[in-house]
């Protein structure tokens, strides 16, 4: 516990790639030795940044809908570990949030992973943690990914789109998602936490 303690604190100090944020670094995420699942995201948007509280937005409220889970177990590291594949906000761009800063992950990834070792499931959202969980298992694209998500059971990964505000368009156009995946999403969640 105290490796895991000491790792989580340089991580929280980390100023790795301060020269490319636009602000001061805030590295957000949640974990513990104990959790059981993990959610393996993109990188904190503004305001996660501000709060300092992953997923503490509208992507969050839909994620633990898909989950079937409330603001307790959510944010019980215990039960769940949240570790972006960038921990700190990368900035805006044209179009959205920028792509999660790409030293964050090599440098700090794996050492947390190696010390959870209770993790009973990963939901992997978005292409980068797609990339980094799957690899070369990820299918063409990322729709084509999460409607293959029978293809990673034995591993006890859940490809899953981004739960933004900015994916309705998705979803109204991939409905098997919502009534395939999800029912299995929460019956695995829940297994997990049992």
């Amino acid at each position: 516990m105290q490796k895991f303690a000491a790792l989580s604190h340089e991580i929280q100090a980390c100023t790795l790639c301060s020269e490319h944020l636009p602000h001061t670094p805030r590295p957000v995420f949640q974990s513990s030795p104990a959790s059981k699942i993990l959610i393996a995201g993109q990188a904190p948007g503004r305001k996660v940044h501000e709060t300092g509280i992953p997923f503490d937005d509208a992507s969050g409220e839909r994620l633990r809908s898909w989950m079937g889970i409330g603001l307790d177990d959510f944010y019980n590291p215990e039960k769940v570990a949240i570790l972006p594949m960038g921990f700190c906000f990368p900035g805006t761009g044209k179009s959205g949030d920028l792509p999660p800063r790409q030293e964050c992950a090599p440098k700090w990834r794996q050492k947390m992973l190696n010390n959870m070792p209770d993790i009973g499931l990963t939901l992997v959202i978005g292409q980068y943690a797609l990339a980094w969980h799957l690899g070369e298992r990820s299918k063409a694209s990322l729709t084509e990914t999460v409607r293959n998500w029978r293809c990673y059971g034995s591993k006890n990964i859940m490809p899953l789109p981004h739960p933004s505000p900015r994916n309705n368009i998705w979803l109204a156009k991939n409905p098997w998602f919502t009534d395939e995946v999800l029912p299995v999403l929460k019956q695995k969640v829940s297994h997990s936490l049992a």
